[in-house]
């Protein structure tokens, strides 16, 4: 576990530079946004995502997440079929505030490339390295 600044990266996930989390489960992968990409954000107040069962690229909008400072997409980390979307979110959007790591998880993807993508994320080498540099370039410190 890498904690800086009081935002907690497990070090058991794969990490974009867009904040997302990427947990691996059997051909699968969860995925979420950081703590720190969460404070980034600020309270989320809607959320949209893409029906379960559509095909989706690496780098394409899964969905949108609204805030009161920030409107944007959430870009799909990996390539493949999305098999589940967190229903949850809709009625509750302020649990991708709360526990990003848990409850507030976004989707889940089947992969049709996942070794070759996941390796292309942050892993837990160098992942303190790497939580720096993303602290410096988004916050300008």
């Amino acid at each position: 576990m890498v904690t800086y600044e009081g935002f907690e990266f497990p070090d058991d996930l794969y990490y974009t530079d867009d904040q997302l989390w990427v947990k691996r489960e059997n051909g699968k992968v969860r995925i979420g946004f950081t703590t720190f990409g969460m404070d980034l954000a600020g309270k989320i107040k809607f959320v949209r995502l893409r029906p379960a069962g559509r095909d989706i690229k690496a780098g394409k909008s899964i969905g949108t997440l609204e805030s009161g400072k920030w409107t944007g997409p959430v870009k799909a980390p990996v390539t493949g079929k999305l098999v589940e979307v967190n229903e949850e979110l809709k009625s509750n959007p302020s649990l991708l505030n709360e526990d990003p790591y848990g409850k507030g998880w976004i989707a889940v993807i089947e992969g049709t490339n996942l070794d070759e993508e996941l390796a292309q994320l942050q892993g837990a080498d160098g992942l303190e390295d790497w939580v720096k540099a993303q602290f410096a370039e988004k916050r300008g410190s």
